[in-house]
């Protein structure tokens, strides 16, 4: 059990550094893309054990990622785009994608229908959560980096 829990950080964090480093991410921003895509998949992961739907949960996960990066985008001082996409990556629908196409090759049409709905409403559902988050007033980020930095100084 405790294996596969430290699985499922290392695995993610792994993931999503390696994407940050073949992109050219600046170094000094690897373990906080790599912490965005980790607690993404873990909120994923968290919801999706509780038998929820593969979309809700990749919603949620989203909406984690998102706000991580909202905030540390404020905090490092760049764009949200360096960990907001290397972040995304462990939900997307990948495998689901990829059984889609291998059903529709094999002819195996149903099966292929099934698979790229399931995928389409997990795309719309990372959308979704992407835009929630992002029509939040970057005010209250600015905010929460300031009282950070309050709380740090003393």
């Amino acid at each position: 059990m405790i294996h596969g829990f430290i699985m499922h950080m290392v695995c993610p964090f792994l993931g999503t550094v390696g994407y940050a480093v073949l992109f050219n991410v600046p170094k000094r921003f690897y373990l906080s893309c790599g912490l965005t895509g980790m607690a993404g998949w873990l909120v994923y992961h968290a919801i999706a054990s509780q038998t929820l739907s593969a979309a809700f949960a990749s919603f949620l996960g989203t909406m984690a990622v998102v706000f991580l990066s909202r905030v540390l985008s404020v905090e490092k001082k760049c764009p949200i785009t360096v960990f907001l996409v290397a972040g995304i990556l462990p939900l997307v629908p990948g495998a689901g994608i990829y059984y889609t196409v291998y059903y529709l090759v094999t002819n195996q049409l149903a099966e292929a229908a099934r698979r790229g709905m399931d995928s389409v409403k997990v795309a719309f559902a990372i959308v979704l959560g992407i835009v929630f988050i992002l029509t939040l007033p970057g005010e209250l980020f600015q905010r929460m980096a300031g009282w950070r930095r309050k709380v740090r100084k003393g």
